[in-house]
């Protein structure tokens, strides 16, 4: 089982090697298989990637938005044509069941790109009448910029960022996670293919360090992260050196509040999507899901009896449900938050372990797990733990457990499932959190913005707010008449 790349990175318009960087392997979760083998980029190979994007950049910049519209959303139709295929080497390099990587990972890429290059060329400033004069703005490139990707969501994150950077006329370098650096290769492949010049999407592979290097290379303008928090903050800190513009979408430990007259099936759909999906690993899944007391007995029973029926087992079988988790050390790293609940004393309502998988011995395969009986100050209810583990806590009033759900240092997202749609706005309203969802969870269409609060970011990605992120504004003041000087 093997996804060999032709080599590690991709500049300047082709695939080159750096056998001087550090070597890596990419593994499959299911089975602890290696499926490629790269080397991390050394520093003569960062160097060439920014000198490509600067030059790269210049050419693309000097096209009108509706050229570059046309190349995006040709990308977009030459990812849709190898969906399939794009799906299938997601699979093994994340270990995500491919009846998932089929309809979330690169068919939401194209959706981005195809959004992106539907409006680049409607990306402009304003123009305002001063009587005899006029003004009026500019919306312009930052330049080069550097997109940083997690793990979780490779190929998606990859479109998520240069999409709408290519759309304002930025180059764009894209590092990603040095566990799932296989996808990003073949997005620069279509890229090139799509018409894109050279230079202006360029990806490189590495650990921390080659992202460190990225961010403080004097020839980067802006960095976009998608990462944990204390990355996150690593991140701006170096960016701060060069006052560089930065987009950080982090971690997340959102809360479901649901209401006694909510849909209870359609609310146990929302909580299970928004823990199991993607086996946990989502920033903005709502791990604490909070069930006001009276319909608390009926919710476990129901959310017990549907979640025993979640098929784990062969990725690549589309009627599997639920894969393992990324890596070795995210397995072990649940399976410690989950004694740790024990420890603390919540009650394990089903899963609690790793589970077996007879095909898959050494796959990372953990159960899907549900505790009851949650309290605020237990740590499964206040760090991220990224896996398919779900905190269920009860509450009485609407005023309890809004403070309640504040209550933390993140804020990425929110759900409510209430009939009372006053309730459900009103609620919204109070929650401290970037982006929410009412009688749903984590449904994230590209036309919406997406991105947190507090320590879950800064900036937003998707939807015409992302080009606020990607762009400049230059202001231009003309004047009609003479120039009145008292000198």
């Amino acid at each position: 089982m093997r996804a060999q790349p032709t080599a590690s990175h991709f500049i300047a318009g082709s695939p080159i090697e750096s056998p001087k960087g550090k070597s890596f392997t990419s593994l499959y979760p299911a089975t602890g298989e290696t499926i490629a083998e790269l080397h991390a980029a050394d520093a003569a190979t960062i160097d060439k990637a920014v000198a490509a994007a600067r030059a790269g950049q210049k050419i693309w910049a000097a096209l009108s938005g509706a050229e570059r519209g046309r190349v995006l959303r040709k990308a977009a139709d030459l990812i849709r044509a190898r969906n399939r295929e794009l799906s299938l080497l997601e699979t093994l390099d994340t270990g995500k069941p491919l009846q998932e990587t089929l309809v979330a990972d690169a068919a939401s890429g194209a959706d981005c790109l195809e959004y992106f290059g539907g409006i680049a060329a409607d990306i402009h400033g304003e123009y305002t009448d001063l009587g005899g004069s006029f003004a009026y703005t500019r919306r312009e490139p930052l330049g080069v910029c550097v997109g940083i990707g997690a793990w979780n969501y490779p190929i998606q994150i990859a479109c998520w960022k240069s999409a709408p950077a290519l759309a304002c006329g930025n180059a764009m370098i894209f590092k990603p996670s040095e566990t799932t650096p296989l996808t990003a290769l073949k997005l620069a492949e279509i890229y090139k293919e799509a018409g894109l010049p050279d230079g202006v999407f360029s990806v490189v592979q590495g650990f921390g360090d080659v992202g460190a290097a990225l961010v403080a290379h004097p020839g980067v303008d802006k960095v976009s992260v998608t990462g944990s928090v204390p990355t996150g903050a690593k991140v701006m800190a170096a960016a701060a050196e060069g006052l560089k513009q930065v987009t950080l979408e982090l971690g997340g430990k959102s809360p479901i509040i649901v209401f006694e007259d909510a849909d209870i099936e359609n609310a146990i759909s929302g909580a299970m999507l928004g823990n199991f999906y993607s086996s946990g690993q989502i920033c903005s899944n709502g791990t604490r899901v909070f069930v006001q007391k009276s319909i608390k007995q009926k919710f476990l029973d129901r959310l017990r009896e549907r979640t025993a029926k979640i098929r784990l087992g062969d990725p690549m079988d589309e009627e599997t449900h639920l894969g393992p988790l990324v890596s070795r050390p995210q397995f072990e790293k649940v399976l410690g938050y989950i004694q740790t609940g024990r420890d603390e004393g919540a009650l394990v309502l089903i899963g609690g372990d790793a589970a077996t998988v007879p095909s898959f011995p050494d796959g990372w395969f953990v159960a899907p797990t549900v505790f009851s009986d949650v309290k605020d100050s237990m740590t499964i209810a206040r760090e991220e733990i990224f896996g398919p583990v779900m905190c269920v806590l009860d509450f009485d009033t609407e005023e309890e457990v809004l403070a309640r759900a504040n209550a933390t240092d993140f804020g990425l997202a929110a759900g409510v499932f209430t009939k009372d749609i006053q309730r459900g706005h009103r609620v919204v309203a109070g929650l401290e959190a970037g982006t929410c969802w009412i009688n749903a969870y984590n449904l994230t269409p590209i036309e919406m913005p997406f991105g947190g609060v507090k320590k879950s970011g800064i900036g937003r990605e998707n939807a015409r707010a992302a080009i606020e992120h990607y762009s400049q504004l230059k202001s231009v003041y003309v004047e009609m008449g003479d120039v009145d000087s008292p000198y």
